[in-house]
C-alpha cells in the first residue's frame, strides 16, 4: 500500500474543503431564518411565491436566501459525489460522498415539510439536527481526502484518547440538539440573566421554556467537562495539539456569544418577534449557532485524527472505522 495509490487528486481534495465550508455557511443562513422569525415568510415550497427568485424584501430575504444557498450547496454535493466516485481511490470515501448526497436530499425534504406543515417543533428540530450530521459527513470527507490523513497513518501513537474525543463529539451534538429545541420553543431568553438563572444556580421550573433554556445551559457545563477531559489528554500528543488549541479558542468564543445573546437581549421583543429583538441581535444568535457547528466540526476532526493515529493493539480494535475504510 503506497501513498500514490491512495492519494486523492489535489483539486478534488480542495473541492471537498469548499463543500465543508459551504455547509457551515448554510447553517449560518438557516440560523438567520430562525433568529429573525422568517421561517414562514415564504409560505410555499419548493418555489417562492411561485417564483425561483422572489422580491428579496423583509423576511423573504432570509427565507428565500436560505433556500437558494441550500440549492447551491446541494449542487456542490452532487458534483462532489460524482467526482469522488470517478476519481477517489478509497472506497469508503466514495460511499461517504453518496451518503452526503442522501443527507442533503433529506435535509431539503425536511425543510420543505417544516413550511408545508407550518413549522411543527419536531420537524424544525429534526431539520437542524440533520444539518449538523450533514456537516459532519462533509468534514469527514474533507479529512479523508486530505494529504494529512495519509501522513497521519504513519505516525501511530499509544494511548491515544479515542474514547474521550469520541465522547466529546457526542456531547457537542446533543448540546446542539438541546439548543435547537430551546430556539424553536422561543425560549432563548426565558432565563434573562447569565451566568445565574433568575439569580440562582438552579431556577424554579415554572414553564417548559425555562426548563429547555436551563437544559441548554446545563448541557454547556457538561460539554465543557467533556472538553477538558479530551483536551487534557490530546495535548500530550503533538499530532493532536493544534486541533485541541483550536477547540479551546472556538469554545471560549461560543461561551462569550451565548452570554452576549442574554446580555444584549430584550425578552419582550424577543418573544414578540419569535427569535430576536433586532437584526443585530439575530446576527449574534446566528453566530452563536454557527460557532456551535464549528465546535462540532473541530471535535469531529479531533476524533478522526485521534482514531487515525491510534495504534491498534488488539484484534478487537482492528475494526475501528478508519482502519476498516482504509483497507477497502
Amino acid at each position: 500500500m503506497t501513498l500514490s495509490l491512495e492519494s486523492t487528486p489535489v483539486w478534488l481534495g480542495r473541492f471537498t474543503k469548499v463543500v465543508a465550508f459551504s455547509t457551515l455557511m448554510l447553517i449560518f443562513a438557516g440560523a438567520m431564518v430562525t433568529s429573525t422569525g422568517s421561517g414562514l415568510s415564504v409560505p410555499d415550497w419548493p418555489l417562492n411565491y411561485g417564483m425561483i427568485i422572489p422580491p428579496m424584501v423583509g423576511g423573504i430575504l432570509y427565507e428565500a436566501g436560505h433556500r437558494l444557498i441550500a440549492s447551491f450547496v446541494g449542487f456542490l454535493v452532487v458534483i462532489q459525489a460524482i467526482w469522488l466516485q470517478v476519481r477517489e481511490p478509497k472506497r469508503f470515501v466514495r460511499m461517504l460522498g453518496w451518503t452526503s448526497l442522501g443527507a442533503v436530499i433529506a435535509q431539503g425534504v425536511l425543510g420543505g415539510m417544516t413550511v408545508l406543515f407550518l413549522q411543527p417543533h419536531a420537524l424544525s428540530v429534526a431539520h437542524g439536527g440533520v444539518a449538523e450530521i450533514f456537516l459532519c459527513i462533509n468534514v469527514s470527507i474533507a479529512f479523508f481526502t486530505s494529504r494529512s490523513f495519509l501522513a497521519l497513518r504513519d505516525r501511530k501513537i499509544d494511548h491515544a484518547p479515542v474514547a474521550a474525543t469520541t465522547a466529546l463529539v457526542v456531547m457537542v451534538y446533543l448540546q446542539i440538539i438541546a439548543g435547537a429545541v430551546m430556539r424553536h420553543l422561543g425560549a432563548g431568553l426565558a432565563i434573562p440573566d447569565f451566568p445565574l438563572s433568575f439569580g440562582r444556580l438552579v431556577p424554579a421550573f415554572t414553564s417548559s421554556a425555562i426548563a429547555a433554556n436551563f437544559a441548554h445551559r446545563l448541557g454547556a457545563v457538561l460539554v465543557t467537562v467533556a472538553l477538558v477531559v479530551a483536551i487534557s489528554q490530546a495535548m500530550r500528543f503533538k499530532q493532536l495539539r493544534n486541533l485541541a488549541i483550536g477547540l479551546i479558542a472556538v469554545v471560549a468564543l461560543q461561551i462569550f456569544l451565548g452570554a452576549e445573546v442574554v446580555w444584549s437581549g430584550d425578552p419582550k421583543l424577543y418573544h414578540a418577534l419569535t427569535g430576536a429583538s433586532s437584526v443585530k441581535h439575530a446576527a449574534i444568535i446566528s453566530f452563536h449557532v454557527v460557532t456551535g457547528a464549528l465546535t462540532l466540526a473541530l471535535s469531529m476532526l479531533l476524533a478522526l485524527t485521534t482514531r487515525t493515529v491510534a495504534r491498534q493493539t488488539a484484534p478487537a480494535e482492528a475494526g475501528a472505522f478508519v482502519a476498516s475504510g482504509v483497507t477497502a
